[in-house]
């Protein structure tokens, strides 16, 4: 096994020989890395990788070009011909590709050619995935296929960029075989998002989607999971609290001694387990699940802090059965909304109802109970994937967040006159989505002229549309957001001018709901310093970015400090999609980066 302090004493050459075949047929991204390596030598595995990283970063596109150029074909000539590399042949092995079927071979094939056609360079994919162990060998022959005609259909901006990071996974994952590495906490952290994800709500489930909506029965398995991991963790108190988040603590030393029977401070960290309708593994849930990982490890070194943690699973965030969003951590602010109990969901069934059903108590005394004493913790932190595309791009692995955007949201509908398509003149209708799509090209505009403002039409709906019949109406959502409220009220004030503008001119009408009025949360400076000396105490750079998701961070920020830490997302960082994904290297980076904070503070 290679150990750092081999390649921190090697010479130009020998660096280079000790990591021959990292990277495919390449061996200039090691001599290149060499030349990054600091007098006092790579502090950590992951230092060094990131040195290569950036080597190729930095090497222009037609040096990148070759490197991509120097992989083999999946399932392809020198497969059968056994001229792959030993790295190479071994992990084609793994995913099985020596033994496709006839036909499954023959469509990689027909797959290869095509896509060698469109860019010009062979497809990578790193066939070990995201989380390879012992009872996880990698990704099977149908999701190779998946992924593959999935990318075919890409820019080729996007897949020369997709084909370096795959190459980076690949490197990683060899690296971590030649160290005698295993990201075993982060292998435990990805394998408990998979097992969550096994629950989800009815209509949803059936297809292989995951959607987990506030107290339903998929949610509340979900709450019994977490409990239940939560005590294996070795927290010393578990409960499910009366709006259903799930709570542990691990109380710190002098609690734990009854010393301080009232309780010692604490902090306050988690994410929700809720989740969009056909979302992802990791949006919230990696949040719970980071320091659960870190209070398993003290629990099994028998170490007490000199505060307590306080772990929260936040029963619902994301807004998606009821008109109530950050349900859970509003409910320890002391902003949970009686009237959110007689709201309705799709079927009928009010909010009172639901929690009656879950075994919770639905009563504002209960829940008022749960708000918490600002003074008794130091401060809520949060671990999230990005849900965005920057450290994916930038190949980094870690954010440190600056702020999150304040946001406006508003449903709506306009009303027009539904007709007949092929006998009303065009400059007679009443079309309420012409309307409605006339807003949404504005917004567009008007958001891309301020920086770090955004704005989306996410929702467009014709009830009862017909293709022969101009709309009469039109429902649609308005998702307005800035990193300051002054540029989020100003693009509301412009956004709802130009609403009332259009439909005048048009003859229609509208209707307009305000549901959600966040204010901007810029994170607390000595926190976001914590999260950076834990960043760089990795032997990584520290990136510090804005959020322009809203978090339960946002919720407590109000009543006390507050600092995020971001992951970066595979597949270009896409989230509220299936296709989310983390690594286990990069959970495993994000439960260590958890610990050096507790370190200093404990420190």
């Amino acid at each position: 096994m290679l150990t750092m302090e081999q390649i921190n004493g090697a010479d130009a050459a020998t660096f280079a020989r000790l990591l021959d075949g990292t990277y495919e047929h390449s061996p200039w991204v090691a001599e290149q890395a060499f030349g990054r390596r600091p007098d006092a030598g790579f502090t950590t595995l992951a230092a060094l990788k990131h040195a290569l990283v950036q080597a190729v970063r930095d090497s222009g596109r037609e040096q990148q070009l070759a490197l991509i150029r120097a992989h083999p074909e999946l399932a392809g000539k020198a497969m059968v011909s056994q001229r792959l590399t030993t790295e190479s042949a071994h992990e084609q092995g793994t995913a099985g590709l020596t033994d496709c079927t006839a036909a499954e071979f023959q469509h990689i094939q027909k797959l290869n050619a095509d896509y060698n056609a469109k860019f010009g360079w062979p497809f990578i994919l790193a066939v070990r995935g995201p989380n390879p162990h012992a009872g996880n060998p990698g990704l099977s022959r149908g999701e190779i296929i998946v992924t593959f005609e999935r990318r075919l259909a890409g820019h080729p901006d996007f897949e020369f960029a997709e084909a370096l990071r795959h190459i980076h996974r690949v490197a990683e994952l060899r690296l971590n075989d030649r160290f005698g590495v295993a990201a075993s906490r982060g292998q435990r952290v990805w394998d408990q998002a998979e097992a969550l994800a096994a629950h989800s709500d009815p209509g949803y489930a059936e297809h292989g989607q995951l959607t987990v909506t506030y107290l339903t029965a998929a949610h509340r398995a979900c709450a019994r999971q977490l409990q239940a991991w939560m005590n294996e963790a070795g927290f010393d108190e578990v409960s499910i609290d009366a709006v259903g988040n799930v709570v542990g603590v691990y109380r710190g030393a002098d609690e734990a001694a009854n010393v301080e029977p009232t309780g010692g401070r604490r902090l306050l960290t988690g994410s929700h387990y809720d989740t969009v309708r056909n979302g992802g593994k990791y949006d919230g849930r990696l949040g719970i699940l980071v320091p659960m990982a870190a209070v398993a490890d003290l629990h099994r070194a028998g170490r007490r802090l000199p505060f307590g943690i306080e772990v929260v699973g936040f029963a619902e965030e994301e807004g998606q059965r009821y008109k109530a969003t950050f349900l859970g951590s509003g409910a320890l602010t002391g902003d949970f909304d009686p009237a959110w109990l007689a709201q309705l969901d799709a079927n009928g069934i009010s909010m009172a109802d639901a929690m009656r059903a879950a075994g919770l108590p639905a009563t504002m005394e209960a829940i008022g109970q749960l708000r918490r004493n600002p003074a008794r913790y130091l401060g809520f932190v949060e671990i999230h994937i990005e849900q965005g595309p920057v450290l994916n791009e930038l190949d980094m692995p870690l954010g440190v967040v600056t702020s999150i955007n304040g946001s406006l949201r508003f449903v709506g509908e306009v009303l027009g006159m539904a007709s007949h398509a092929g006998t009303t003149p065009m400059d007679r209708r009443r079309d309420a989505a012409c309307a409605v799509a006339e807003l949404a090209l504005y917004v567009e505009k008007r958001a891309a002229a301020v920086a770090d403002v955004v704005g989306t039409v996410g929702m467009l709906e014709v009830p009862a549309g017909s293709i022969n019949v101009v709309p009469g109406r039109c429902r649609f959502s308005l998702d307005l957001r800035a990193t300051t409220d002054e540029a989020r009220d100003a693009l509301g004030v412009d956004v709802l001018a130009e609403l009332n503008s259009i439909c005048a001119r048009r003859g229609v009408g509208h209707t307009l709901e305000r549901t959600l009025a966040a204010a901007a949360a810029p994170c607390a400076a000595d926190w976001q310093q914590r999260w950076a000396t834990a960043v760089q105490a990795l032997g990584l750079p520290v990136w510090r970015m804005p959020s322009g998701a809203g978090h339960d961070a946002m919720k407590l920020h109000p009543v006390m400090p507050q600092a995020m830490l971001f992951v970066r997302g595979g597949n270009s960082g896409i989230s509220h999609n299936p296709l989310e994904t983390i690594t286990a290297d990069d959970a495993e980076l994000c439960v260590a980066a958890f610990v050096k904070l507790l370190d200093g503070l404990a420190a």
